[in-house]
């Protein structure tokens, strides 16, 4: 069985800088970039024993799911001159039989930085940064850290994973192969001079046609699983310039911290950065959907309530939990009214998990949402989105008791076709107008000032389409 604990004396930061590029010759002159890597001031291995049972300065850091172990590493950063723009933490597997596993763990910040190697190592209770998937004896594996290294200070990381099959790494008593935090910085770009007169004048910001101003939006949800739709879907993500939004049920089955190490960081987690998040009920199968909140940050909202809202060109938008309280009067319904009284965008789109209306087999229309759609209707919204059924259908505008509408109602859409296997359809409802339960995809709202388009974008391999307009009330 691989080896699952280390300890190691204290050494001070041992950082090295390497010239990355440098400024080009020419009209445009560019900031140089810098890389320095530092190496880890202390590792260590845990699984819940007495830190003096092991006293030795150990050569491997070991993560297990079963005995759970844990490994920590902390790095003193220092000497950075220039902001960061990139950071990654770069661990080797040990080069030993045993060594490798199909999960190599889950990276995750760690807030107490005030450890040592011959106390109890701490927590891993930070946000999850990136996971490392299957991993070989002798190989080097990386994540990306760059929201969480900002500057000079004291960083400390955690590894964990739930599989009984471990992993090992090397540990910093190893030198080369010891654990290394690589931070690129560079300054602000040099202005650019002047071009003479001989030199042609570029074109100017006004040459941009208005398509390329205009915002989109795309996503779906019922998203990351052990199956392969999630991975169709990310791949279409890849290809789409835009902000990405989730309709709940990001991470099957369980909406765990694994899970979404598992499933949802190599897919869909591409797009973090540019993701706007809301929760379902499989979040929530975790308590206080706590993995989703620790996983998406600041993206989620504020305060981890699980609702908040944004502007996007000329609409605004509004992300909602249907896992809580939507009852008249509840605190999130009062937000909501707040919130659209307070917007000064004409055109708005609002998305959750469970949907008001859906022709799905498996779960029936959510009746307790309709304080949130009368609030929707009441400040004239134009588009809704909601999940939960694994199946894409389009509503034509409704009012909130489901009446055809077509001047000012609400335009659904179910958009929980993100990966997860399919759901059938049953009855289906009064003006529900195109409707699919065999094709994984995204939604894709183009928002224009006074109005939309909308686009089903099929996974690779199928043809299933459905497109169309509308316009802002």
């Amino acid at each position: 069985m691989p080896l699952r604990r280390g300890r190691a004396a204290l050494v001070g930061v041992l950082a090295t800088a390497t010239l990355a590029a440098t400024a080009p010759t020419g009209p445009t002159p560019t900031a140089s970039a810098t890389s320095t890597s530092f190496t880890a001031t202390a590792d260590t291995s845990a699984d819940g024993r007495d830190p003096a049972d092991d006293p030795g300065a150990a050569r491997r850091l070991g993560v297990d799911g079963d005995p759970p172990t844990r490994t920590v590493l902390r790095f003193d950063v220092a000497g950075l001159a220039e902001p960061v723009t990139r950071a990654k933490l770069r661990i080797h597997v040990a080069d030993a039989d045993g060594a490798g596993s199909v999960n190599g763990g889950e990276v995750r910040g760690v807030s107490d930085t005030s450890w040592t190697e011959t106390s109890a190592a701490p927590a891993v209770d930070g946000p999850v940064l990136g996971a490392l998937g299957a991993v070989a004896p002798g190989t080097w594996h990386e994540v990306d850290v760059t929201p969480y290294v900002t500057g000079n200070g004291t960083y400390a990381f955690g590894v964990t994973s739930p599989n009984g099959d471990g992993a090992d790494y090397d540990s910093r008593e190893t030198g080369a192969t010891g654990p290394q935090l690589v931070v690129e910085t560079a300054a602000a770009p040099a202005p650019s001079r002047t071009p003479a007169p001989t030199e042609p004048a570029p074109t100017p910001p006004a040459a941009r046609t208005a398509q390329d101003l205009v915002p989109v939006l795309v996503g779906a949800g019922d998203i990351a699983a052990s199956n392969d739709g999630d991975s169709a879907t990310a791949d279409l993500l890849d290809g789409i310039s835009c902000t990405v939004f989730t309709v709940g049920d990001n991470a099957c089955p369980t909406g765990s911290a694994s899970d979404f190490a598992a499933y949802y960081a190599p897919t869909w987690g591409r797009q973090r950065d540019r993701t706007r998040p809301s929760p379902g009920n499989h979040d929530y199968d975790t308590p206080g959907a706590s993995a989703y909140f620790d996983y998406f940050g600041a993206a989620a909202g504020p305060g981890r309530r699980g609702y908040y809202s944004y502007d996007l060109g000329n609409w605004h938008v509004v992300s909602l939990d249907s896992e809580i309280s939507m009852a008249r009067g509840s605190a999130q319904e009062k937000w909501l009214r707040a919130d659209l009284a307070a917007g000064e965008k004409p055109c708005t789109v609002a998305y959750w998990h469970r949907p008001r209306w859906t022709s799905g087999a498996s779960h029936p229309p959510d009746l307790a949402t309709d304080p949130l759609v009368r609030a929707l209707y009441d400040h004239g919204a134009e588009v809704i989105l909601g999940g939960h059924n694994h199946q894409y259908e389009r509503f034509a505008p409704q009012d909130p008791d489901g009446r055809l509408d077509t001047a000012r109602g609400l335009r659904q859409f179910v958009v929980g076709m993100g990966g997860a296997d399919h759901y059938a359809f049953g009855t289906v409802l009064p003006h529900s107008e195109a409707r699919n339960d065999d094709t994984s995809g995204v939604l894709k709202l183009t928002l224009r000032a006074d109005g939309y388009g909308w686009q089903f974008v099929p996974e690779a391999g199928r043809s299933y389409d459905d497109s169309g307009s509308g316009t802002c009330h």
